[in-house]
């Protein structure tokens, strides 16, 4: 067989791990793999070249994607589905593997629907895909938030300070929540729980009167507070999605809490600090797990399904199933985070 493998949207930990099990699988096996370059934007433009062992040869410990990657939409420019069409046949694929989050398996869905052979791998740093216990980039992610909180710390009591720490997390926050808990914050801001910044800020002044003299606050960027900016006005993505670095959370949450309280508060923006970089122990291994699982899965026909980890295990997921369902943080651990704020 000839398969195609591409990477589309923001990069994560994990992304190299899950080609190069393609790769090795389908050689494994006999089979051809091309790697179509800049996400869906490569097979709009016919941008792909074949993989081989030496392609793939100890990249699982590198951050980004051999292949590049892109936010592009093909169903947003014109004839796009005829343009992916006619570069699928012509480099005569049987099945095309796509890595990436919502966005890219929603096009994989819809590619599939139109009869193209495509099979999901489920990538994001932000861990929201349904369907999966786990996504390629997220352990990583939230190791790094951990480690800043650490560092953080010791900055914030030596000059007293407030630290408010932005990460991402556009419509769930499991990164500002397990990377939080893991490093100690004293309150969390997700989406899913309303923004109360009474209770923030009242929170803070109780450490300070007890004599805490620091503290760290964690938001995820997508979180939505009192002082909102008109997003009509923002830069949108090809996929509808407002640009978050145009909304400043973190810094708009550290202007009121020192509004509000006095207390010195200074703001860290991680951004895509939280997915650069060699990807953690977990997100080689299961990075390494669903890239011969979705090979597997071609050549058993499961067109427009995912590998997906449930309880440890590799397990089918239909694209259609996991795609335009968020899968939000649990309301139970963040009551248990709050034990610790």
């Amino acid at each position: 067989m000839k398969i195609g493998v591409l990477t589309g949207g923001g990069d994560a930990p994990g992304l190299n791990a899950a080609i190069r099990g393609v790769v090795r699988r389908a050689l494994q096996g006999g089979d051809e793999v091309w790697g179509i370059k800049e996400g869906w934007l490569g097979l709009l433009e016919g941008l792909a070249e074949p993989l081989t062992h030496e392609s793939v040869s100890d990249i699982h410990h590198l951050g980004g994607t051999i292949l590049g990657t892109s936010r592009t939409n093909p169903f947003k420019h014109e004839g796009g589905l005829v343009r992916c069409r006619a570069n699928y046949e012509k480099w005569g694929l049987d099945a095309l593997i796509a890595i990436g989050g919502d966005d890219t398996l929603g096009v994989a869905a819809r590619l599939c629907a139109e009869g193209l052979h495509c099979v999901g791998i489920p990538k994001t740093m932000d861990n929201d895909i349904s369907g999966t216990d786990y996504t390629i980039g997220f352990d990583t992610a939230v190791s790094i938030v951990m480690e800043a909180l650490d560092r953080l710390t010791t900055t914030a009591m030596a000059h007293r300070r407030v630290m408010v720490v932005e990460v991402m997390g556009r419509h769930a926050g499991w990164v500002a929540l397990i990377g939080g808990m893991a490093g100690g914050a004293d309150f969390i801001l997700i989406p899913e729980v309303p923004v109360d910044m009474n209770r923030l800020c009242d929170h803070l002044l109780r450490r300070w009167a007890l004599g805490k003299r620091y503290s760290l606050v964690v938001v995820s960027e997508g979180v939505q507070i009192t002082t909102e900016v008109d997003e009509s006005r923002l830069e949108k993505d090809e996929f509808g999605h407002v640009l978050l670095k145009e909304r400043g959370v973190g810094p708009r949450v550290a202007e009121e809490i020192e509004r509000r309280t006095g207390l010195e508060t200074r703001v860290m923006v991680l951004g895509h600090l939280v997915r650069g970089g060699s990807p953690s122990l977990n997100d080689r291994l299961n990075a390494s797990r669903l890239g011969v699982a979705a090979v597997d899965y071609v050549r058993e026909g499961r067109w427009g399904y995912m590998p997906a980890i449930q309880g440890g295990q590799v397990v089918p997921v239909r694209l259609a199933d996991a795609v335009g369902q968020t899968k939000t943080v649990d309301l139970e651990l963040y009551r248990l985070a709050e034990v610790f704020f």
